[in-house]
């Protein structure tokens, strides 16, 4: 059982998602209760490979409110938490040329904070409008296909 906490549709947009992969991430105590009240956006959230581990940027957690003298900062880089293998993997992966990791989603595991992250490639604008069209081409079918069953 997962619960969402937030997902980021944009990097469906903007980006071929190739491969997805979950990591754990290091979080205060501050950025848990923020997140637990849903203050959270992954809109242009990206992850970067950093002296051998791996860093969750541009996430934006805003402060606790009811924090008492220590307060976090709200786009601090934040590590995220990997088995050696995957980190040397995805390592690999982004070092060709266009791929980048993206965070997909943020949600509930087990109690813990977890981060879905995707391989992608940026898309062109071409390929935008053509998803686009093929979005609308599939809503069109559907449509005629549900008048026809409603009038058996």
């Amino acid at each position: 059982m997962s619960a969402e906490i937030v997902v980021n549709r944009k990097a469906f947009r903007d980006y071929h998602i190739l491969e997805k992969l979950e990591a754990g991430i290091e979080l205060k105590g501050t950025e848990v209760k923020s997140i637990r009240l849903g203050h959270v956006n992954l809109q242009g959230a990206f992850a970067r490979l950093d002296g051998g581990e791996i860093f969750l940027y541009d996430s934006d957690i805003q402060p606790y409110l009811r924090a008492s003298h220590e307060q976090h900062e709200p786009k601090r880089r934040r590590r995220l938490l990997l088995h050696r293998l995957e980190i040397d993997k995805v390592a690999g992966a982004i070092e060709q040329a266009g791929r980048t990791l993206v965070a997909l989603r943020m949600y509930w595991k087990k109690g813990r904070v977890k981060v879905e992250l995707g391989l992608g490639k940026g898309k062109q604008d071409v390929d935008k409008r053509a998803d686009l069209k093929k979005r609308v081409q599939e809503r069109e079918i559907d449509r005629v296909l549900a008048g026809i069953q409603r009038k058996r």
